[in-house]
């Protein structure tokens, strides 16, 4: 058994590896062709489309075997014992069951929206779609193992078949009448029952949903089982769900967030951060504050390709930790405050992953997000660096300036420095389209630090796809799930009914503002940023419209504020993230993070109350 499963993971894994190889080489062969030949590649755009959906369920399928979903696991500890038992048993039961249910929505989509003779290029579309359904049934089979060599009871696994199938029932029904001319009397019955059960049932079962994330339940089955649950209790149609996550990921837009995703993590594992951080300590590093500056500067580059700040604290943490020490300018503590703060400014600048996410979900201009981006991105490393400066003030300084070691260094660094660069041009000059200026970041790194620094051997990129594909189906499957979400709430007409609500209760723009500061910083503190943006973003949008807020702005707000939230006592991510990489008790975190906490709050609520930070590059007065 075990044996079948390491060939199995193997496949798994090599297949998710070539597809993701031709999500990121397909778009830079249509640019070379269109260059040379004046005409692209036939198809291109629905090959990338679809691939999309291949590495977002593959990814999915190993971030359940590594169990690196993420989930909201502060709490997990509070239960022991029998209560402990307990509690990572419906954990694993709802989780399991609502996967397994999932599988049958997707097949039912699959058999029903498809027509057998849709193709994608030469692959017929049915074909292609399959690996919904085979992602949903493969990570719901891992929800049965505790690790490699362990598995749950035979009880438990019984009751996660039984709830699995119970939750197919619908979708077995419209199976069944497409496949059929005359299904069996009782389905309908079945079908009735089923609807029946959760109309009633529906809110208890969201209360034991919500009451297992406790254990550990992953951000995505919240997500996918609130949905699940919320449909069935209105007679909906689970097909909603699966359709819904196909859209989505086939959307001209969403594979740049893996391939940016994929480019931060090869930069991260080879010496890309060794020589940034060489770089601006020789131009820094004579100053006051400059090592303070130097981290902070490269935190954001990381941030703003990997889209995910906690790699940056994970990946880059040490070694800045090391050179703000080697500098003798700062104590510890300010030290650990200063990195864990640095790690999520990076995203309001472009590449970055959550604007990219926000521009599809609001159906604005990614490049006017971007751009609205840049002076309030600016805005938060400029404070962080301010106070590395004001801290180093009181410190006599040893070293004065030294020029003679930029030239080497920027030599040196020449290749980093200069991705930004092909990005910004390529993107806003009009060259590249968004997913092929991703490709070619891709391409571009893979290049410099394969061939030219040869700090990346072929072997290498093995390690690399196996640190980034769990993180990268951590996101797609969490991005999946939360638009079936988005569409129930639409489609129950909540943002309506809430922006009546705000209509008939506030009456000022300032107030309205200050109450969507702290519910975004609520929702950054318990949320991660992805699903926030597709599950909270349609509640917030009419509201922002209703108080003539710009879209740009607006879209700016939400993430600042997100983004504070990783650092958001007492479950804010990054607080945790943390603790883990400097070893140090989660409330002496607390305490470091504090002062910069104020500092950045303060700045976004300038960034909130102040439009002219967000849409000056729009050429909008605001």
């Amino acid at each position: 058994m075990r044996l079948i499963s390491r060939v199995l993971n193997k496949i798994e894994f090599r297949v998710a590896s070539l597809v993701f190889l031709i999500l990121a080489f397909v778009p830079v062969l249509e640019i070379l062709t269109r260059l040379f030949f004046n005409n692209g590649i036939k198809g291109a755009e629905s090959y990338v489309s679809h691939a999309v959906i291949w590495v977002a369920f593959l990814a999915g399928m190993i971030a359940s075997k590594e169990k690196a979903h993420l989930s909201l696991t502060s709490g997990r500890d509070l239960f022991k014992g029998s209560l402990a038992v307990f509690s990572t048993s419906l954990s694993r039961i709802l989780s399991g069951g609502i996967c397994f249910g999932l599988t049958f929505s997707a097949l039912s989509f699959i058999l029903i929206g498809f027509d057998p003779t849709q193709m994608v290029g030469l692959i017929p579309i049915r074909f292609v779609a399959l690996i919904i359904p085979l992602g949903f049934m493969v990570m719901g089979l891992r929800f049965f193992y505790i690790d490699e060599k362990k598995m749950v009871t035979t009880p438990i696994i019984l009751i996660t078949i039984l709830l699995g199938l119970f939750l197919g029932i619908p979708s077995m029904t419209n199976m069944l009448y497409s496949l059929l001319p005359d299904p069996p009397l009782f389905i309908d019955s079945l079908s009735m029952l089923y609807y029946d059960f959760f109309h009633y049932a529906a809110y208890p079962m969201i209360f034991l949903l919500l009451l297992s994330t406790i254990s550990g339940t992953p951000i995505f089955i919240l997500l996918g089982g609130l949905a699940f649950f919320l449909f069935s209790r209105d007679w909906g149609s689970l097909e909603i769900i699966p359709n819904e996550a196909y859209n989505l990921l086939t959307s001209s837009s969403v594979p740049a967030i893996p391939l940016f995703t994929l480019t931060g993590f090869i930069l991260s594992e080879s010496k890309a951060g060794e020589r940034l951080v060489r770089l601006f300590k020789s131009l820094f590093g004579g100053l006051p504050g400059g090592m303070a500056v130097m981290a902070v500067v490269v935190s954001a580059f990381f941030t703003t390709f990997t889209g995910a700040s906690g790699v940056t604290i994970l990946a880059m943490g040490g070694l800045l930790s090391y050179m703000l020490h080697e500098s003798g300018d700062y104590k510890e503590g300010f030290i650990k405050g200063l990195l864990t703060s640095s790690g999520s400014i990076g995203l309001l600048f472009p590449p970055s992953l959550p604007i990219i996410m926000y521009a599809v979900m609001a159906q604005i201009s990614v490049k006017d997000m971007f751009l609205g981006g840049l002076i309030p991105g600016l805005i938060l490393v400029l404070s962080l660096a301010t106070m590395g400066i004001v801290a180093s003030f009181h410190k006599k300084r040893n070293s004065s300036f030294n020029g003679s070691e930029i030239l080497p260094a920027l030599k040196d660094a020449t290749g980093e420095i200069f991705l930004p660069v092909l990005i910004l041009s390529g993107y806003f000059g009009g060259f590249f389209t968004l997913v092929e200026t991703g490709a070619v970041s891709v391409v571009y790194s893979l290049l410099l630090e394969g061939l030219i620094h040869r700090d990346i051997k072929r072997s290498d990129l093995s390690r690399i796809m196996q640190k980034s594909l769990p993180i990268i189906g951590g996101i797609l499957m969490i991005l999946a799930v939360s638009k079936g979400l988005s569409y129930y709430l639409i489609d129950a007409e909540v943002p309506q009914a809430l922006t009546s609500f705000v209509r008939n209760s506030i009456s000022s723009k300032l107030v309205f503002l200050i109450i969507l500061n702290i519910i975004l910083l609520l929702t950054g503190c318990l949320m991660d940023i992805y699903s926030a943006i597709l599950v909270v973003g349609p509640l917030v949008i009419p509201m922002g419209e209703l108080f003539g807020i710009h879209p740009v702005q607006l879209g700016i707000i939400f993430l600042a504020n997100l983004q504070l939230g990783y650092l958001t006592p007492p479950v804010g991510m990054n607080l945790f993230l943390a603790s883990y990489r400097f070893e140090t008790p989660l409330v002496e975190i607390y305490k470091k993070v504090f002062p910069f906490l104020m500092v950045l709050l303060v700045m976004v609520l300038l960034i909130t109350y102040v439009p002219w930070f967000s849409l000056a590059f729009l050429g909008i007065q605001g």
